[in-house]
């Protein structure tokens, strides 16, 4: 039986038992014209009145973008520079994909949690790069994973020294350009000793289904979050943009920035009414 970390300390920030609902946020990818910069101060100022501990999330590659011809993002060297910035400004820890096991040292220097996409979640390699960082990880669960699945990812990472896991529930393809949410997937990830986080976002996305693009139903986020609350979720995953129809990357299936403030306020009416703090 391994041991691992709950709760997961993450800069100033800890997820899991006996600790606040925290959220992870930010707009899917690094955009020009300081809008980075924007939403970071914004939800900074939003989880400073509410009380939510927030940790601060963009990518600044879209390495598994539908067509070739999508944006991707400024890049490592540019996006690390925009995280810097982003803390310093802001004292919120930050987050961010990591695709190849070559990039895991470097963005450990700067980010404060890494991210292993759901295409990713069973790469073994990958896995145990981010681990020897010594940051904690934040794994989302493949599309095509059962949730019991994970208790082999979180092997792989606390046997590489891995210093802390995060579990992410992002939905489960369900035929063709579809997912689906089986919420039992919460309660059974956190069997495995990790912090679950809930993707409110991506699982509301059609993968593909915008010709060339992924497409989403951005109006069922609000539904999806508050549910996974109900069931005990320790952080949620939103990403936002103050206007999606017009954002670089999955716009469809981002929250409107103006929303997320009475999201959250009824998310943690939730919490409170189950008993969790």
């Amino acid at each position: 039986m391994i041991t691992i970390a709950n709760p997961v300390t993450i800069g100033p920030v800890l997820v899991g038992k006996g600790h606040p609902l925290a959220l992870i946020v930010g707009p899917c990818v690094m955009e020009p014209n300081d809008l980075t910069m924007t939403i970071a101060r914004e939800v900074a100022e939003i989880g400073r009145d509410l009380g939510v501990p927030i940790i601060f999330k963009a990518s600044f590659d879209k390495a598994n973008r539908t067509s070739k011809s999508s944006y991707r993002g400024p890049g490592m060297v540019e996006g690390l520079k925009v995280f810097e910035r982003v803390k310093a400004e802001t004292g919120l820890p930050v987050t961010t994909d990591v695709h190849e096991t070559h990039q895991a040292a470097p963005i450990a220097e700067v980010v404060d949690l890494l991210q292993i996409p759901a295409f990713l979640a069973r790469q073994t390699d990958l896995l145990e790069a981010a681990a020897a960082t010594g940051r904690p990880i934040n794994v989302k669960k493949g599309q095509f994973m059962a949730p019991w699945d994970m208790e082999h990812v979180v092997a792989k990472i606390v046997e590489a020294g891995g210093q802390g896991v995060l579990l992410t529930e992002r939905g489960t393809t369900f035929g063709y350009g579809r997912l689906v949410n089986d919420f039992r997937a919460i309660p059974q990830m956190q069997a495995t000793g990790a912090p679950v986080v809930f993707d409110a976002t991506h699982s509301v996305q059609l993968p593909s289904a915008g010709k060339g693009v992924s497409s989403g139903e951005r109006a069922m986020v609000p539904y999806l979050a508050k549910a996974a609350v109900a069931v005990g979720c320790d952080a949620l995953f939103l990403e936002v943009h103050p206007n999606p129809d017009e954002a670089l990357s999955d716009g469809p299936n981002a929250l409107r920035l103006d929303e997320l403030r009475g999201l959250l306020e009824a998310c943690l009416k939730i919490r409170a009414a189950i008993g969790l703090p």
